[in-house]
């Protein structure tokens, strides 16, 4: 009973910060201290969620980016997942030659080469996609060198002392040793991707929660500004869950190991 209690008691105190900013929020445009024009209280915005999903205009706009979002995604930790166990394994020398020249690329903000993909791309779907693309390969390829190379010595010894050829140990060691720390690095790839998406979609696109975002600010309409950004934070908070899963379905020996511990 008292474990019970106590646990009620904790998830009150974690979601209190939130539950203390949504009365805030409905509370003081409604009692003038903040102008309700600009921000309107919670319950209006609300309303416009409601609004959005009735008329089937949200779920048109989350599938557009959703799909912009995972295809992106697709492409990058396809790339860079084979590309960081190759330069972290097979070839170390090469990797540190190329990290100065990696770590600039990946500091470049995705959305200042906007221009230049159009340029390429045309305002397309393929100028989006390269926009996720650049924001998501960077981080799964510099997680991927860092997990292969955190990977045990003494592991690979074990098992080519036990007779493992080369596809054994990286499908036995090398891969389960650095899954954890490529899922990592694609949860942080997925947020700077969709971050930049919602960026993108207000240049040259005609559905898409970047879209709706920018028409509801162009057009002044305050409720459905608010409805679209909480919707992004849902979705965002929501597609990183949906990672955190895979990877507790996929890697399963870590949760072996965190019991044991």
């Amino acid at each position: 009973m008292k474990e019970t209690v106590a646990t009620v008691f904790g998830r009150l105190i974690d979601i209190s910060g939130l539950v203390t900013f949504f009365l805030l929020w409905e509370l003081l445009p409604s009692i003038g201290i903040i102008n309700g024009q600009f921000i309107p209280p919670l319950s209006r915005v609300i309303i416009e969620i409601a609004k959005l999903a009735g008329d089937g205009s949200l779920f048109l706009h989350i599938t557009a980016s959703l799909q912009r979002t995972i295809i992106g995604l697709i492409l990058a930790v396809g790339l860079a997942v084979p590309m960081g166990f190759l330069l972290g394994g097979v070839f170390p020398a090469l990797a540190r030659q190329l990290r100065p020249l990696f770590r600039l690329f990946g500091q470049i903000n995705a959305f200042s080469l906007f221009p230049i993909f159009i340029l390429f791309f045309g305002i397309g779907e393929v100028a989006k996609l390269a926009i996720i693309f650049w924001s998501t390969v960077w981080p799964v390829l510099f997680t991927t060198i860092v997990g292969v190379r955190n990977i045990d010595p003494l592991f690979i010894k074990s098992a080519r002392s036990m007779g493992a050829n080369k596809l054994t140990i990286f499908n036995k060691v090398i891969l389960p040793g650095a899954a954890p720390v490529i899922f990592t690095g694609i949860r942080t790839g997925a947020t700077h991707a969709f971050l930049m998406l919602i960026a993108a979609e207000m240049i040259g696109a005609h559905a898409g929660l970047g879209w709706l975002v920018h028409n509801s600010e162009v057009n002044a309409i305050m409720p459905r500004l608010f409805a679209a950004m909480i919707i992004i934070a849902i979705l965002g908070t929501m597609l990183n869950y949906a990672l955190v899963i895979l990877e507790e379905n996929l890697v399963t020996w870590k949760q072996a190991v965190e019991k044991i511990e």
